[in-house]
C-alpha cells in the first residue's frame, strides 16, 4: 500500500511538474570524452575540490596540433556543427551587440557565453581548431545537448560592456525560460565575469562562472551571485606571467574560508607548467558543466 502511494504521488508530481527528476538527470552526453579528458592528477585538495594537472607543452599542444597553436589535429573536432552556428546582431538600450550563436536560439536548456580578453573577439570563441579543438567541442556540447553557445563582442571590460553582455543574456533568457545560464571569461573577461556576479539582474539569473586564466575581484563576496552560491571554477596555468596563479589560488581558499556553515560549490584546477591560455585549450567543458549543472542554484 505504501510503495502504491509513493507512486501515485510520483507520477501526480510528474504530471504537474514535469521536470521535477528530470532536474537529476541534466548531465551533457559525451563528445570526444577519451580526447579531451585530463592528463594525470599529480594532486588534489579541499576534499577533490583542488587539483594539480599533468600538463606538458610537447604533448599538449606539439602532438595534439598540426600546426601548433594554430590547428588542431582532425580527430578533435566535428565542423559539421557550422550548421547550425550564426553570426547576430542584437540592438539593445546597451549598444549593438554582434555575436555568435550555436544551437537553439530558442527553448534551450542550457545557455553558455564565453567571454574573450583583451584584444579577442566574438570569433576567439568558436574557432573551431585553435585551442586545441576545445571551443569546437563546447560547440558540439551545446548543440548536441539541446542548448545554446553565445560567442559576443562587447565595447570594454567595464560596466558599458557588462550592460551590453547583461542585455544579451536578459534577450535569450526571454527565448529560454528555463536554461541554465552559464558564463566563462578568459583572460581579462573575468573581469565581465564579477560585474555580472554583482549585477542584481544577471547576479540573480547566471548559474555558474568560469575563470579560464583569468584575475579575482574581492568584491564578489558581496555579490547577489555569492549569495545565491552560484558554483565558480577556476582554471589557471602554474606559470601564468599575467595573472599569478598564487592569487588566484588564496582567492579560491578565501571562498571556501568564508562558507564553512554551507560548503561553497567551488573548484580549482591547476595545470602544472600552463601558462596563460592554458585553461582556455586544457579545461574538460563537459566534466565542469555537468558539475555546475549538479550545483546550481
Amino acid at each position: 500500500m505504501a510503495f502504491r502511494f509513493r507512486f501515485a504521488l510520483l507520477a501526480s508530481v510528474l504530471v504537474l511538474f514535469p521536470g521535477a527528476v528530470a532536474a537529476h538527470a541534466d548531465a551533457l552526453k559525451p563528445f570526444k570524452d577519451d580526447l579531451f579528458a585530463y592528463p594525470a592528477t599529480l594532486s588534489s585538495a579541499n576534499n577533490g575540490a583542488y587539483t594539480v594537472i599533468d600538463y606538458r607543452e610537447l604533448r599538449d599542444i606539439n602532438d595534439r596540433d598540426q600546426v601548433p597553436e594554430r590547428r588542431v589535429h582532425a580527430q578533435y573536432v566535428d565542423i559539421s556543427v557550422r550548421k547550425v552556428q550564426q553570426d547576430l546582431l542584437l540592438k539593445t538600450d546597451a549598444g549593438d551587440i554582434r555575436h555568435i550563436a550555436v544551437g537553439k536560439t530558442e527553448g534551450a536548456g542550457i545557455i553558455v557565453l564565453y567571454l574573450h580578453g583583451q584584444g579577442g573577439s566574438r570569433k576567439q570563441g568558436v574557432d573551431d581548431f585553435t585551442f586545441g579543438g576545445n571551443f569546437n567541442r563546447l560547440k558540439n556540447l551545446m548543440a548536441g545537448n539541446g542548448g545554446l553557445y553565445l560567442s559576443p563582442d562587447f565595447t570594454d571590460f567595464g560596466d558599458t560592456g557588462a550592460a551590453q553582455v547583461a542585455a544579451l543574456i536578459g534577450h535569450y533568457v526571454e527565448q529560454s525560460p528555463a536554461a541554465k545560464i552559464f558564463v566563462a571569461c578568459g583572460s581579462m573577461g573575468g573581469a565581465l565575469c564579477w560585474k555580472l556576479a554583482a549585477r542584481n539582474d544577471t547576479g540573480r539569473r547566471i548559474d555558474g562562472l568560469l575563470l579560464l586564466g583569468s584575475l579575482w575581484d574581492e568584491s564578489f563576496f558581496s555579490s547577489p551571485a555569492f549569495r545565491r552560491h552560484v558554483p565558480v571554477f577556476f582554471g589557471q596555468g602554474s606559470k601564468d606571467p599575467v595573472f599569478p596563479v598564487e592569487k588566484q589560488e588564496a582567492f579560491f581558499r578565501s571562498i571556501i574560508a568564508k562558507s564553512k556553515a554551507y560548503p561553497y560549490p567551488t573548484r580549482f584546477v591547476r595545470f602544472e607548467t600552463g601558462t596563460h591560455g592554458t585553461p582556455i585549450r586544457m579545461t574538460d567543458w563537459r566534466d565542469t558543466l555537468n558539475w555546475m549543472l549538479s550545483k546550481a542554484p
